[in-house]
């Protein structure tokens, strides 16, 4: 199955000069996500406790993944949408910056977490959300995505970090 053909671009958005890849058509694709899931965890070799979802699109695969492996799904989100006390973490967008939160009880200390989120871009998202699950104590097994858009080097940010993404730009 080609899952590009479920990703249309939209140009321009959230502001000019960014090319938005939607996942929308994907999502509504039953064999599309089940073909996802079987391919995101193809590359998992060893036991997972937790999967971090990272607000919003992160979500979607991270819950779905967390059923597959019968482990927990812990939400990172944007700060002041948690209402439990946490751990904040600072972050560059490639249009700005922003904090993440997390619980500060949602991982314990030597968990094998997976981080997954819907893009890697300039990494600085995805580069967060390990420091936060580093802080809780979680040993991260692995950093997934859907789509990586290679040329703004995201990758580099989650050195020495194991990165899988689908669909490469």
């Amino acid at each position: 199955m080609n899952i590009e053909e479920f990703i249309r671009t939209i140009p321009n958005f959230p502001k000019e000069g960014i090319s938005y890849k939607d996942i929308t058509p994907l999502l509504q694709n039953p064999q599309a996500l089940d073909f996802c899931v079987k391919k995101f965890a193809e590359k998992i070799n060893t036991e997972v406790d937790v999967i971090v979802g990272i607000e919003s699109r992160g979500y979607f695969f991270a819950t779905l993944l967390a059923k597959h492996f019968n482990a927990g799904f812990v939400p990172i989100r944007k700060k002041g949408k948690l209402p439990y006390k946490t751990l904040q973490e600072t972050y560059d967008l490639e249009y700005g910056q922003d904090i993440l939160e997390i619980h500060e009880d949602a991982i314990k200390a030597g968990q094998k977490v997976l981080i997954h989120d819907d893009v890697l871009a300039t990494g600085g998202t995805a580069k967060a959300a390990c420091n936060l699950v580093e802080r809780l104590g979680g040993e991260i097994i692995q950093c997934n995505f859907l789509i990586e858009l290679s040329f703004l080097d995201g990758r580099k940010k989650l050195v020495p970090n194991k990165v899988n993404s689908l669909i490469t730009y």
